[in-house]
């Protein structure tokens, strides 16, 4: 048997007055007492760190798990480059109500101003109610000045560019990138490991006691970028038995995977780990070392770098969907 093993975590819930319920209905599990905004199913960041679920190591969380096995885990590749630091975070979000405008800094002004890595993030759509909306984006280029005027007018949403997502929709959000989850959207997020967030525009809400929440404007500025581009959004459909690119960048690889039958989902060739989370559907997982886990709608499993293989199985009947993560 492997040393390692394959892991599955124990998610980090995350309560939001803007949450919703729709992560426990995902999961199959009873509704929970507060609004659930996100699911943190793998994190290595402070606070928020996952913890194995199962198996031997129960209760460990990943860092520390890292600190012992960080080769065998990361890969010796991206042992050197990230240390004993996980550079990924894979979360569910489910936005009940508008989250605010937003932008977040690349890895040097986040590096600058706040000592970590910035953050360049990838949405995949698993729901979206009628009416729903994302802005990824400006629709016209703008200068800083004009920015400050269109937030003071109310009028920023004018200059985004918005669109009507469906189950599938793509959006890829380098940092930088000015964006927005709006109410009615489930989504599948992938993200360097960071979690500093300049909020631009907050529709001049209050909280529940009557107080407007932080806008970090001045901050935002350095980080936004003023240009249009063309990458906003693209549609993906699966296909079975087939490993689908959805993006490659440089924080990392994410691929789409409708399985109908086994499938063998090569890991060493990468050298690196694989996150695998089931985006629909009900399943097992194989590795060539004979480690065996059940996968779930909604669960999220990692698969150590020093893995060669590992054999995807749906259930009876079943169409399992898996969005797979590496860093090349």
């Amino acid at each position: 048997m492997s040393k390692i093993g394959l892991l599955k975590f124990t998610p980090y819930y995350k309560t939001v007055l803007w949450g919703g319920n729709r992560i426990a209905q995902l999961k199959g599990l009873p509704p929970m007492d507060e609004p659930i905004g996100e699911s943190w199913e793998i994190s290595g960041l402070e606070g928020c760190e996952s913890t194995i679920a199962e198996g031997c190591y129960e209760g460990e969380g990943i860092q520390s798990l890292l600190l012992e096995f960080g080769d065998k885990i990361m890969g010796r590749r991206l042992h050197r480059r990230y240390g004993h630091k996980f550079p990924l975070l894979v979360k569910f979000i489910d936005a009940d109500k508008d989250l605010s405008i937003q932008v977040h800094p690349d890895d040097n002004l986040a590096e600058e101003r706040h000592n970590c890595w910035g953050k360049t993030e990838l949405w995949y759509t698993l729901e979206s109610r009628p009416g729903a909306y994302i802005y990824s984006g400006l629709q016209e280029s703008i200068t800083p000045e004009e920015l400050k005027e269109h937030i003071a007018n109310n009028t920023f949403g004018e200059v985004l560019a918005r669109f009507t997502p469906q189950r599938g929709d793509l959006f890829y959000l380098p940092a930088g990138r000015i964006h927005c989850i709006g109410a009615g959207n489930l989504i599948l997020e992938v993200q360097q490991a960071s979690d500093i967030t300049y909020r631009v525009y907050d529709y001049n809400r209050t909280d529940k006691n009557g107080k407007k929440r932080d806008l970090h404007i001045d901050l935002a500025l350095d980080a936004i970028d003023f240009r249009v581009h063309e990458d906003y959004m693209r549609h993906v459909e699966s296909k079975d038995n087939r490993e689908v690119v959805l993006k490659e960048c440089p924080f990392f690889t994410t691929t789409l995977i409708s399985v109908t039958t086994t499938f063998r989902l090569q890991i060493a060739r990468y050298d690196s780990f694989r996150i695998v989370t089931a985006t629909s559907g009900n399943g097992k997982i194989i590795d060539n070392d004979g480690n065996v886990t059940t996968i779930l709608q909604g669960d999220t499993i990692l698969v150590p770098a020093e893995t060669k293989w590992v054999d995807i199985t749906p259930a009876e009947d079943s169409r399992l969907e898996i969005v797979s993560v590496y860093v090349q």
